[in-house]
């Protein structure tokens, strides 16, 4: 019986200890601040758990030698009472070194936090939408800005500046395993410095609440190597691919037509709207919907035959389309890589 309770335990915190782990995790960090706020978390939970095994302590001995002892309701113990004193003046003085201590660490934490993105070479500007992010990618030669959504490249092992800002309503920007919390608040630019230690794939997401989607606006932050990073943004600075079936130029032709090029922009087309995410490599991100779906033909049909019904209150309109008019689109789509 004793060795299944062992097992039982084992388990238990085996599973317990599962949610430490992955790619949305606070206490599975993979940058330098995430590291700083992993340690911190850590440090504080411990502490505090001693505290809290020494007050039940203070707590249970005294009540325990009560329970032994005739009660004397009037009787006057002076040398007790400044025993009692000094135990509670000792507390009340650790209480005070205790909360200076974390109030320190709180504060060289956040100086190391702030040294991250000192020497950063790579600025971004991310903007929050209902429900979805738009990234900019800096640089001096304007050729060369890219603005793309919801997938966020950055080389690892460098830090990187992201400018966050809003254009609705407040949002929040989590990495976990890379960065902390950071606002984003219409008219105003908040700076937050990242830096991925090796090259992964790292979840995010919006943590305020931002309206009915809320939960369904995710990002991805995708470390890869100076060289990958590079070639990735020139292919990324191209016009979009034209299509080589006829199924695909059908679907091009439908695309300029209806009323998805009032909203996005396919580089080297007519397509130029700018209120929601550009199409013009849309094929060669991971997900669709900010993290909704996963990208494939039959969720690129779905998400264009019902956006209401994937996401339900996103800003996305449901357009007519017949079956063929559907698979037309989604093939020319899916071309853009």
């Amino acid at each position: 019986m004793k060795r299944l309770a062992s097992i039982a335990f084992a388990t238990a915190i085996a599973l317990f200890l599962q949610g430490c782990a992955g790619w949305q995790s606070a206490l599975d960090p993979k940058g330098p601040a995430a590291g700083e706020l992993a340690w911190l978390i850590w440090f504080f939970t411990g502490l505090c758990a001693v505290v809290w095994v020494l007050v039940m302590a203070a707590l249970a001995v005294p009540l325990m030698m009560r329970s032994r002892q005739r009660a004397e309701p009037l009787a006057l113990d002076a040398g007790a009472d400044n025993r009692k004193l000094r135990v509670v003046m000792t507390a009340v003085g650790l209480t005070a070194v205790i909360l200076i201590g974390l109030t320190l660490l709180s504060f060289f934490a956040n100086r190391t936090l702030a040294a991250i993105g000192s020497d950063a070479a790579l600025t971004i500007r991310v903007t929050g939408h209902q429900w979805w992010w738009e990234v900019r990618y800096e640089d001096a030669t304007p050729s060369r800005i890219l603005t793309t959504a919801n997938e966020i490249h950055i080389p690892a092992g460098e830090p990187v500046r992201l400018l966050l800002t809003s254009t609705d309503v407040i949002h929040s920007f989590w990495v976990p395993s890379l960065s902390g919390k950071l606002d984003l608040i219409p008219g105003h630019m908040n700076v937050l410095d990242i830096k991925a230690d090796k090259p992964g794939v790292y979840r995010g997401q919006c943590a305020e609440f931002c309206g009915a989607q809320h939960a369904n606006m995710g990002t991805f932050i995708i470390a890869e190597p100076r060289a990958e990073f590079d070639a990735w943004w020139n292919d990324q600075l191209q016009p979009a691919a034209a299509p080589t079936s006829d199924e695909a130029k059908t679907g091009e032709d439908l695309f300029l037509k209806r009323p998805c090029v009032m909203c996005h922009k396919i580089g080297g087309t007519p397509a130029g709207g700018t209120v929601a995410p550009d199409l013009t490599h849309v094929a060669s991100r991971q997900t669709l919907a900010a993290g909704t779906l996963t990208m494939s033909r039959g969720n690129l049909a779905a998400w264009i035959a019902d956006p209401q019904g994937v996401k339900p209150g996103s800003h996305m309109p449901v357009v007519d389309l017949s079956g063929d008019e559907l698979n037309a689109i989604v093939a020319y789509l899916e071309g853009l890589k």
